[in-house]
């Protein structure tokens, strides 16, 4: 208001200037001059005396706020340039102060949201740790200043069995624990290796999920860096106590060393991935050191990966069956379908070399498409031929995952025509327990058609008694491992006749894998085994040479397992 009355005044007083310019400019004008002519001539220019006087009255505030408006322009354009800091226009604050204030206000609060927003974009809003962003992009600075020669580690924590806790309590508890495990991972970086100078402090960060990096940017040996990853999986191993709960969870920890597992950020972080990897197949809650070993068999799994993405597609793979035998008639009462791996430079590869790459990847879902189809066009022959065998194949937990898995399987056996009640489906122990009920409710559907339902290699998974009994079920096939020592040892005939009997109380049927010789055989048939298959009896067949063994066995009159014993 001051700043307007001023204006006003000001105004005010230039006009009655003018005006009493101009009066005096035509009483003069008059005075003096006689002639018509002349005093026409004088009044036009005491007229435009006074416009001129009156225009530049009224013109020279706008000019003033035309020179602030455009010096406030300049500024607002040099946000462009990022320059959120410098004060508005002095003649913006002298000529429009309040604007000024609003402006320089409103750049402060910008200022304020950037700084609030970069620090969101650097730390983890959960555990207030640096967040992946800032944690590569500080040690990239820690790893590019260090001494020539120095020796740094990278630590790798992933936590073991915390998706259980968010599954059980919810993530806000989860989140609770995040902030527990932090606080523990600080004070065992504080107390192993010491807060240090700004160059030479650790680096702790959350990077996703349950997973925390660490980067000691100087360690005197790497035995340092084993203790410090020893430490923290005792520390995370100990028991949280989480609003009355008792949280029992654990880490696994990769280790890496610079220069001797690589120079950049990135390819430590790539090798304490993959020792943390190997910690948490070895059972979790310890650590390993990466070394050249483990990166060759990286490599190899990687290497094997892009082959087997490959491979379905080229046909490298094959089914060779494995014939079962009945021990109470001795007669070929099916077969097991085994698929091996043709690959074109390491020739034929059994399935352990593959099928965990298989499962972890997925890709094992596409090849047992193939297995299925594969499977249906074999029985489809050979039913032409007049043989007539019940064939078993796997069917894997990433299958089971697929909404159309039932739909299709039924759809390739009944577009050859082979009906369901020659094949055998065989599920993990694991999967069969963990099966939901939709799941349940389809495999008792495909077993009232005709199909034969088995769970395999029984006794090296978790088994809910209970779901076992309430599980549409006709065979168990023992693990090889249960009766590898049947013919040697009490305490393993002792275990077997236990789960053999378990078996038989849920009414099913019990066939022992990986029978490698008559002692074993005899004992299983004492124990009331019904079906065995193993070498002793015949070893895994090609379909040509599968289809030779039976016609042969059907012409000898003989049965296969009294050919074997003889």
């Amino acid at each position: 208001m001051r700043e307007g009355t001023a204006q006003k005044i000001s105004n005010a007083i230039l006009s009655g200037v003018a005006g009493f310019a101009s009066f005096v400019f035509s009483l003069v004008a008059f005075l003096y001059i006689t002639e018509f002519d002349g005093q026409v001539i004088a009044s036009i220019v005491a007229g435009f005396f006074c416009l001129l006087i009156s225009y530049i009255a009224s013109e020279r505030p706008n000019s003033e706020n035309a020179r602030a408006l455009a010096a406030l322009g300049e500024r607002l354009l040099a946000v462009e340039h990022g320059d959120f800091t410098s004060p508005a226009p002095r003649i913006v604050r002298d000529s429009l102060p309040k604007l000024a204030a609003a402006v320089d206000g409103l750049f402060a609060e910008v200022r304020n949201s950037i700084e609030n927003a970069h620090a969101l974009g650097m730390y983890d809003p959960v555990t207030a740790l640096p967040n992946r962003l800032h944690f590569r992009a500080e040690a990239d600075k820690m790893i590019g200043t260090a001494e020539a020669g120095a020796c740094s580690a990278m630590l790798f924590v992933d936590l073991d069995r915390f998706k259980s806790v968010n599954d059980s309590l919810g993530h806000a508890r989860g989140d609770q624990l995040l902030i527990m495990v932090a606080n523990r991972l600080r004070v065992v970086v504080t107390a192993e290796v010491g807060d240090g100078s700004s160059e030479q402090r650790s680096l702790l960060a959350r990077l996703a999920g349950d997973e925390f990096t660490i980067f000691i940017p100087r360690i005197s040996s790497p035995g340092d860096a084993e203790r410090v990853a020893r430490r923290i999986a005792l520390a995370i191993g100990e028991p949280f106590e989480l609003h009355g709960h008792g949280i029992e969870i654990g880490a696994s920890v990769g280790v890496a060393l610079s220069p001797d597992h690589g120079t950049s950020i990135e390819t430590l972080m790539r090798a304490a991935d993959i020792a943390m990897y190997r910690a948490k197949e070895r059972g979790g809650s310890q650590y390993c050191l990466f070394s050249t070993e483990l990166a060759a068999e990286h490599q190899a799994k990687i290497d094997t990966e892009v082959a087997l993405r490959e491979a379905v597609q080229r046909g490298e793979f094959v089914l060779a069956m494995q014939p079962q035998l009945s021990l109470v008639s001795g007669e070929i009462t099916g077969a097991e379908a085994l698929l091996r791996w043709n690959h074109p430079r390491e020739g034929l590869r059994q399935p352990n070399s593959f099928i965990p790459i298989a499962e972890s990847t997925g890709i094992i879902a596409e090849i047992g498409e193939w297995v299925i189809a594969e499977v249906a066009s074999m029985m489809a022959d050979w039913q032409q031929s007049g043989i007539a065998r019940r064939l078993s194949f796997n069917v894997s937990p990433r299958q089971l995952d697929r909404a159309d898995f039932f739909v299709s399987l039924r759809a390739a056996f009944a577009s050859r025509h082979v009906p369901l009640s020659l094949i055998e489906l065989e599920f993990t122990e694991t999967a069969a327990m963990e099966c939901s009920e939709s799941v349940l409710a389809e495999i008792a559907a495909l077993r009232a058609d005709g199909a034969t339902i088995a769970i395999d290699d029984f006794g090296t998974g978790y088994s809910n008694i209970a779901r076992l009994r309430a599980m549409p079920l006709d065979r168990v096939k023992l693990d090889p491992s249960l009766i590898a020592d049947i013919h040697t040892s009490e305490k393993a005939r002792t275990v077997v006749q236990a789960v053999i009997q378990l078996i038989k109380g849920v009414g099913a049927e019990i066939v022992a894998e990986a029978v490698e010789n008559i002692a074993q055989a005899d004992i299983l048939r004492a124990m009331g085994c019904e079906t065995v298959q193993g070498f002793i009896f015949a070893h895994p067949m090609f379909e040509d040479d599968f289809v030779a063994w039976i016609r042969n066995a059907e012409r000898g009159g003989h049965t296969a397992a009294r050919d074997s014993a003889a």
